[in-house]
Parts: structure tokens; C-alpha cells; sequence
């Protein structure tokens, strides 16, 4: 973990404003189920990119967890801080790894994002077995993938946009 800096915290804190905006402002309603697909899991797969993993958990969980705070899903926000963030920690960790370090930096962004699919849709999955029963979570899977493809999506869109941004931000 990177050390605690204003310059750190402040990153943190714009991902999780930046997380729970996003999935507040465009919320496509589920037919069938209480939930909605939104495009906040880009910036939940981008704060495992551009944040440490440890500081990407609590910025991707704190940022989604507000937005079921603020948007009424009250039962949602500890499951949401939970699985964003280990969306989050989850990518940071790959994303940072040497395992994967020759590459294609795009390539593992899009794996962020297949992490992002897996762990939203099993994670969401196994906790609406115990609020909705069986059916209904299982119900949930596929829009829950369709969220996770459109946060790949938007997050392979953003990534080289953000990365020069930031490259240019380093070198003023």
C-alpha cells in the first residue's frame, strides 16, 4: 500500500465521489428484480487501475455504497461496499502484479473487467439467495453481467483517456 498522502487521499476520494455519481446518474431499471444497471462499475474497475489495491477497496465499496444510500437500496450497502470493493482489489491486484506486467495494458483492463462480471454476478447472486430466495437471485445473474460488460466497456474508453491525463498532470 502506497503511503497515506493528501495527494493519495484526495485520489480516493474523487473515485469514490466519481464511483457513486456514476452510478447514480443513468440508472436503467431491471424488469423483474429491485435493481438497475448503471455505469459505475467502470470507475469501480478503474479504481483498481489508477489506486493502489487496498485504497481502490475502500474507494470502489465507499463510492457504491453511497450511491444505495443516497438512491434508497439501504439492505445493498454493506453488500455493495463488500463486492465493489473486491472488484476493485481484485483488478488493482492483477493490474499491478508482474505477473502480468509484459501485457498489453488494455488486455488486462479488459481482465479487470471480467473480474468485475464474475465477482458482481456470483457475489450479488449469493446474497440475494438469502434476501429473495433462489429464483430471484438467479434471475438477477444475467443483468448483473450486462452491467459488467457495459463497465468493461466504458472503463477500456476511459483507460488510455484518464492514463494520459494523468501522465500529463505528472509531467506539469
Amino acid at each position: 500500500m502506497k503511503k497515506l498522502t493528501t495527494k493519495n487521499l484526495v485520489n480516493a476520494a474523487l473515485f469514490a465521489a466519481l464511483a457513486c455519481v456514476m452510478t447514480m446518474s443513468v440508472r436503467i431499471p431491471i424488469y423483474g428484480t429491485q435493481g438497475y444497471i448503471h455505469p459505475g462499475d467502470a470507475v469501480v474497475i478503474l479504481c483498481g487501475i489508477f489506486l493502489d489495491p487496498v485504497t481502490a477497496f475502500f474507494a470502489a465499496g465507499i463510492g457504491s455504497a453511497m450511491a444505495d444510500l443516497l438512491g434508497g437500496y439501504f439492505i445493498y450497502v454493506p453488500i455493495t461496499f463488500v463486492i465493489k470493493g473486491l472488484v476493485a482489489l481484485c483488478g488493482g491486484l492483477l493490474y499491478h502484479s508482474r505477473a502480468v506486467s509484459s501485457v498489453n495494458d488494455h488486455i488486462v483492463v479488459a481482465l479487470c473487467g471480467v473480474i468485475d462480471i464474475l465477482i458482481v454476478a456470483l457475489g450479488y447472486c449469493l446474497c440475494e439467495i438469502f434476501l429473495y430466495g433462489a429464483p430471484a437471485a438467479i434471475a438477477s445473474v444475467p443483468a448483473n453481467c450486462v452491467q459488467g460488460v457495459s463497465g468493461l466497456v466504458i472503463a477500456s474508453v476511459l483507460y488510455p483517456i484518464l492514463r494520459a491525463a494523468l501522465r500529463q498532470i505528472q509531467t506539469e
